[in-house]
């Protein structure tokens, strides 16, 4: 990959949960061109998913009205993913990082999403414009061997 190219790509869906197989198509036929590994591909794949069904149950409360616009942009450096919503907006300082041992001792389902953007991705940002828009971002860096 050329250094000083950069590539875009756009989709728009409705806040249908059918649409969530989609959504992990084009992230990963992305994330395939842009020489990721198997293993980054499908982190990637989680990591969006996880965000776009918090929009769906969360944002839209279900409402397959809903629109999600996922960007992806990408250079030698840096693989981005813009998801954004028009629902109800959140604080996501205000979830609690998750005990994963009594999380798992419990067999509690749900819930880890956040955590598991922030872990599977570099950089997970979360703008929130009340009213207008919400957008998460998440950043995955290229390793070196890559480029």
């Amino acid at each position: 990959m050329e250094t000083n190219n950069k590539y875009k790509s756009e989709l728009q869906v409705k806040s249908k949960t059918e649409n969530l197989s989609l959504i992990r198509d084009f992230v990963s036929s992305k994330a395939e061109a842009a020489k990721f590994s198997r293993e980054e591909i499908e982190n990637i794949m989680l990591a969006v998913d996880e965000a776009c069904t918090n929009i769906i149950k969360h944002a839209y409360k279900s409402n397959p009205d809903g629109k999600i616009n996922i960007k992806i942009e990408y250079n030698s450096d840096k693989f981005v993913i813009t998801i954004e919503d028009y629902g109800r907006s959140f604080d996501p300082e205000k979830v609690p990082v998750p005990d994963l041992p009594r999380y798992h001792c419990e067999k509690k389902v749900g819930g880890l999403g956040i955590y598991l953007m922030k872990t599977l991705m570099d950089d997970v940002k979360y703008i929130s414009v009340p009213g207008k828009y919400n957008r998460v971002i998440l950043s995955k860096n290229f390793s070196v061997s890559q480029n």
